[in-house]
């Protein structure tokens, strides 16, 4: 997308197989499986889907998968791991090259049955119209699934951190600098769900992401031990279901710094 991400990819990138990020791509997978079973298949639309972590998944349970993203090099790093799936699997993933504000141009209206929006929003100063554009592909019924930045809890981060004044600019303003040194922006839950009833897209679910994780240093590694892993696993999966640690401001850090809202579109 033509956002402010494209200063940060390299530092995406070289961030995949870190903690942080298979904690986040471990249980959005989690939380989509609660909403979409695998059978009828879906057709399922990734917009700035990068390197395909989640459409991958949902062509291995046997969806029809579409990925988005206005990168080249992130489109040939899913290409290059697609290459190594099985046929029955590659058959179903799609890429396509170009930006997210030209999503109604690229796709046909309601021509999904799941839109996929993650980490994506934060890069827009204005998400009105790409939140239009999501509500007009996606078909009657459908389902609607975004991961944001939580700006609720904008200031537990640096507020750990021991960063008075960015903590404190952080209960007021919802733009951000992230952890890849790009200027960002954050959602607020209420208002997020408001912009989505307006736009016939109704919230019914919500989850914390890595209520218990996200503030580690970046570059911490996976455990070695699988068992310690599928444990950390389990209780961020508890934590971000569980009250208060999905959404309350309490000065710990076990409070979620990321929503994950599944929406489902009014049928006409």
């Amino acid at each position: 997308m033509s956002t402010g991400f494209v200063a940060g990819e390299q530092q995406w990138r070289a961030r995949m197989g870190t903690l942080r990020q298979v904690v986040r791509q471990e249980l959005v997978a989690r939380q989509l499986a609660a909403h979409l079973p695998d059978n009828p298949p879906r057709r399922v639309l990734d917009v700035g889907c990068g390197q395909g972590t989640q459409i991958l998944r949902l062509a291995r349970r046997g969806h029809d998968t579409t990925g988005l993203d206005s990168s080249d090099t992130l489109l040939a790093d899913l290409e290059a791991a697609l290459a190594l799936e099985p046929g029955d699997v590659r058959q179903r993933v799609r890429t396509v090259l170009g930006d997210a504000e030209h999503l109604t141009e690229l796709f046909p209206r309601e021509s999904f049955d799941v839109v996929l929006c993650h980490g994506v929003l934060m890069y827009f100063t204005e998400p009105g119209p790409l939140l239009d554009a999501i509500g007009v592909v996606v078909r009657p019924g459908g389902l609607v699934s975004l991961l944001v930045r939580n700006g609720d809890a904008l200031a537990l981060r640096p507020g750990l951190q021991r960063d008075w004044p960015t903590t404190l600019r952080a209960f007021d303003d919802m733009s951000y600098g992230n952890r890849i040194g790009v200027r960002a922006r954050a959602d607020r839950r209420v208002e997020l769900t408001a912009a989505l009833a307006q736009r016939g897209l109704a919230v019914h679910d919500w989850f914390g992401v890595r209520v218990l994780t996200d503030t580690l240093p970046f570059d911490t590694p996976v455990p070695d031990d699988d068992r310690e892993l599928e444990a950390l696993l389990a209780c961020e999966e508890r934590a971000g279901t569980t009250e208060p640690h999905r959404s309350s401001q309490q000065r710990r850090p076990d409070h979620r710094h990321r929503v994950h809202p599944a929406a489902q579109a009014e049928p006409g």
